[in-house]
């Protein structure tokens, strides 16, 4: 189906895109962009986290953080509280629901994984991706 000298970058972005199908189609009602998924379970795994944790978390500058997080506050996931200089992130009930649903469905995702490859070859995907990330930032 595809060409052997195709690169790894059009074969990343495919995943990318077809987990965002994925997701969007299951949370649809959820009224939550693709882009804002890893911002809401990273708040729900680490609650109380700060503006600046985040950016560095996600290696994206603060303005582009506090915009994401402007558009979750506005829609009712979270709440920022001004503390000092600083500004802690407090997930409410509607973002613990979404952002526990996400996470069930990119489970679901990652057996559809499994799957196709099998539970050893997975491992070994994933170790291989987190290691390139690690090294490339």
């Amino acid at each position: 189906m595809f060409d052997e000298n195709i690169p790894t970058v059009p074969f990343i972005s495919i995943l990318y895109r077809e987990h965002a199908k994925f997701l969007n189609e299951k949370v649809k009602d959820e009224d939550l962009s693709f882009g804002l998924y890893p911002l809401l379970i990273k708040i729900y795994k680490n609650e109380g986290i700060i503006q600046e944790q985040l950016a560095q978390s996600f290696h994206l500058n603060e303005s582009t953080i506090t915009r994401n997080l402007k558009k979750l506050e506005d829609k009712g996931f979270i709440e920022r509280i001004q503390e000092k200089r600083t500004k802690r992130i407090e997930i409410t009930d509607k973002g613990k629901k979404t952002a526990q649903k996400v996470m069930d469905y990119d489970e679901i995702w990652d057996e559809k994984i499994k799957e196709i490859i099998g539970p050893k070859e997975y491992d070994n995907f994933r170790n291989t991706l987190r290691k390139i990330s690690e090294e490339i930032i």
